[in-house]
C-alpha cells in the first residue's frame, strides 16, 4: 500500500524485509534486558527467527511479482509513474541481493562465537543493525540513501570487530612473535573506513555538481542527453568508485582486510567477507550500471586493471599464509577480483552499454548477471569454510594454523569432508561444481565483451589459487603421523590446539555448516536459478 508523506510515496510492502530486520534488532536488545545471564546464548535463535521472517517477506515480494514489475518507493510526487526521483526499489536485483544478505547473515548468526567473552545481546543487536544497512544499500537508488545504508552497515561492524579477544600471531600468520587484538583491528577498520567514506562523499559531491541530482536514473538521463565528459566528472566518478573498492577489498584498498579478519571473532570475519562485501558490490554495481552507465567506456579499463591487480595480489600473497583465517582473508581479496571482472565489460547484448536507452536502465546485462551469480556461489562456499573454521578453531589464533587441520578426517570426519568440499568449490574443481560454474560464467562474460587479456590473467590466477586450496584440502585427509616429542610450553600448546580441533561442535555451527553444504550441493547440481 502506498502512503503519501511530505510529498513522497511510501510503499511499506516494498520495504517490509528491511523494517522486519530493523524492528527485530530492537526486539533482541529489549529481550536481552529480561534474559538471565545463563540463557543469553539463546538469543541467537531469536536473531535467526527475525531473519527467517524477513526471508519470508522477501519470498512474498518474489511471489507478488516485484522481480518483473519493480515496486518503487520514497518517490518524489511528480504526478506520474517513473523511475526518476525514487530512492528505493524492490526489483529483481535488490531482491536477489537482499535474499543473499539475509541468508549469509543467518549462517553467521548460527555460528555465533559461544566460546568468546562477548555480550550476546549487543552482539546480535549489532549484527541485525548492520544487516539493515546492507539491505538498504541493495535497494537504494540515490546516493543519499546509499550513503545512509553504507554507514548503517559499517558503524556496527566496527564494534563487532572489537569483540575479538587478544590473539598471538606472527607477521606471516604463523609465528607467535607479535600480538593483535579486536580493539586494534576495530580501530584500524574504523580509521580506514572513515577515510574511504570521506573520499567517496567528495566524489559524490563532484558528480552532483555536474549532474544536479543524487538519483541514479536521473544522473544517467542527464549524462545521456548532454554527453558531458568534463575532467571534474571523471574525477568524481573515480573517487566515488574508490569508496566502494574499499568495501569490497579491492587493491589498493585491501590492506585492512587480513588484519581485521584475524583480529575479529571468526564469525564476524565471515560476516565481513560475505555480507559486507556483497553489500559493497551491490552499491558498486548500481553505481556503474545505472548512475555512470553512459560513462562506462571511461571506467571499463580502470575496472579491468583493478580486477587484474586485485586477483593477482590476493592469490599470490595467499600462497604463503599459514593461518586459516588469514588465508581466507587473502583468498577473499582474490575472489573479489573475479567478481570485478564482468563489471569491466562495456557491451550489453552486443550493444554499446552507453547507448542503451534510459528506460532499459533497470535491466542489468548478462555480464552483471555473472557477477551476481558469482556472489551467490561465493557466499555459500566461503561461509561454509568459515563455519567449519569457527566451529573447530574458534579459540585458536586466526582460527588456527593450517598445520592444526592436518589429519582432521581422522578426528572430525563430519567437519573434514564439508570443509574439503568448500575448498574444492573455491578452487573450482569437481566435485565442487558450483565454483566451476561461477568461474565459467565469468570467463564467458569477459570473453564475449572482448577482454581476452583479462580472461588470460584470470586463468593464471585460477591456477595459482589451486595450490593453496588443494594444499589445505589435502592436509585434511593426510595420514596420521607421530609428531616428534616437544617439551614444555610447546607441548602444552600443541595438545591444547589438537584438543580444540577434536571437541564436539555446538548445534548452531552444525546447522550453519549443514545449510551451507545443502546450498553448495544444490547449486553444484542445478546452478540455473543463480543466473536468472
Amino acid at each position: 500500500m502506498n502512503h503519501g508523506f511530505g510529498g513522497q510515496s511510501i510503499d511499506y510492502t516494498a520495504i517490509m524485509p528491511v523494517l522486519i530486520v530493523a524492528l527485530g534488532a530492537l526486539g533482541v536488545l529489549i529481550t536481552d534486558l529480561f534474559t538471565r545471564e545463563k540463557r543469553k546464548h539463546d538469543l541467537l535463535w531469536l536473531s535467526a527467527a527475525v531473519i527467517v521472517i524477513a526471508l519470508i517477506a522477501e519470498l512474498g515480494l518474489w511471489i507478488g511479482g516485484a522481480s518483473t514489475k519493480p515496486r518503487l518507493t520514497f518517490c518524489l510526487d511528480s504526478g506520474h509513474s517513473t523511475v526518476l526521483g525514487c530512492s528505493y526499489s524492490a526489483d529483481s536485483f535488490s531482491l536477489t541481493i537482499q535474499t543473499l544478505l539475509l541468508g549469509g547473515t543467518l549462517l553467521t548468526v548460527l555460528m555465533a562465537p559461544r566460546r568468546f567473552k562477548v555480550p550476546f545481546g549487543e552482539y546480535h543487536f549489532l549484527i541485525l543493525c548492520s544487516l539493515t544497512g546492507a539491505m538498504v544499500m541493495a535497494g537504494a537508488r540515490d546516493f543519499i540513501t546509499m550513503t545512509v545504508g553504507l554507514e548503517t552497515l559499517s558503524l556496527p561492524a566496527y564494534a563487532l570487530v572489537g569483540f575479538g579477544g587478544r590473539k598471538r600471531r606472527g607477521s606471516d600468520g604463523s609465528a607467535a612473535d607479535a600480538s593483535t587484538s579486536g580493539a586494534e583491528a576495530a580501530l584500524k577498520f574504523f580509521l580506514m573506513s572513515v577515510a574511504s567514506t570521506a573520499v567517496m562523499l567528495f566524489g559524490i559531491s563532484l558528480v552532483y555538481g555536474v549532474t544536479g541530482s543524487v538519483y541514479f536514473a536521473d544522473m544517467q538521463a542527464v549524462l545521456h542527453l548532454s554527453g558531458y565528459h568534463a575532467s571534474i566528472l571523471t574525477t568524481g566518478m573515480v573517487l566515488t568508485l574508490a569508496g566502494f573498492a574499499f568495501k569490497v577489498s579491492a587493491v589498493p584498498f585491501h590492506f585492512w582486510t587480513p588484519e581485521v579478519y584475524s583480529g575479529a571473532p571468526v564469525p564476524v570475519a565471515a560476516y565481513l567477507s560475505v555480507v559486507s562485501k556483497t553489500a559493497g558490490f551491490a552499491g558498486l554495481i548500481l553505481t556503474l550500471e545505472i548512475a555512470f552507465r553512459t560513462e562506462i567506456h571511461n571506467l571499463g579499463t580502470l575496472i579491468a586493471i583493478l580486477a587484474a591487480v586485485t586477483m593477482t595480489l590476493g592469490n599470490t600473497v595467499a600462497l604463503r599464509q599459514r593461518s586459516a583465517v588469514r588465508l581466507l582473508a587473502w583468498s577473499t581479496i582474490g575472489q573479489a577480483g573475479y567478481v570485478l571482472v564482468p563489471l569491466a565489460v562495456t557491451t550489453w547484448n552486443g550493444a554499446d552499454l552507453a547507448k542503451v536507452p534510459v528506460g532499459q536502465a533497470w535491466n542489468l546485462g548478462p555480464a552483471v548477471t555473472a557477477s551476481v551469480a558469482y556472489l551467490v556461489f561465493y557466499a555459500a562456499m566461503n561461509l561454509g569454510a568459515f563455519g567449519v573454521v569457527s566451529a573447530l578453531g574458534g579459540t585458536l589464533p586466526g582460527g588456527g594454523e593450517l598445520a592444526d587441520y592436518r589429519s582432521l578426517s581422522s578426528r572430525q570426519p563430519r567437519a573434514a569432508w564439508p570443509l574439503g568440499l568448500f575448498l574444492l568449490c573455491l578452487a573450482g574443481l569437481p566435485p565442487g561444481l558450483m565454483g566451476l560454474f561461477a568461474k565459467v560464467a565469468v570467463f564467458r562474460a569477459v570473453i564475449s565483451g572482448g577482454l581476452t587479456w583479462l580472461a588470460v590473467v584470470m586463468a593464471v590466477n585460477v591456477v595459482i589459487a589451486l595450490f593453496y586450496y588443494l594444499r589445505w584440502a589435502a592436509a585434511l585427509f593426510a595420514p596420521v603421523t607421530t609428531a616428534p616429542a616437544v617439551a614444555g610450553a610447546e607441548a602444552g600448546a600443541a595438545i591444547e590446539q589438537r584438543s580444540a580441533l577434536s571437541r564436539s561442535i555446538p548445534l548452531g555451527p552444525r546447522i550453519a555448516v549443514g545449510l551451507a553444504l545443502v546450498v553448495t550441493v544444490f547449486f553444484s547440481l542445478y546452478p540455473a536459478p543463480a543466473f536468472k
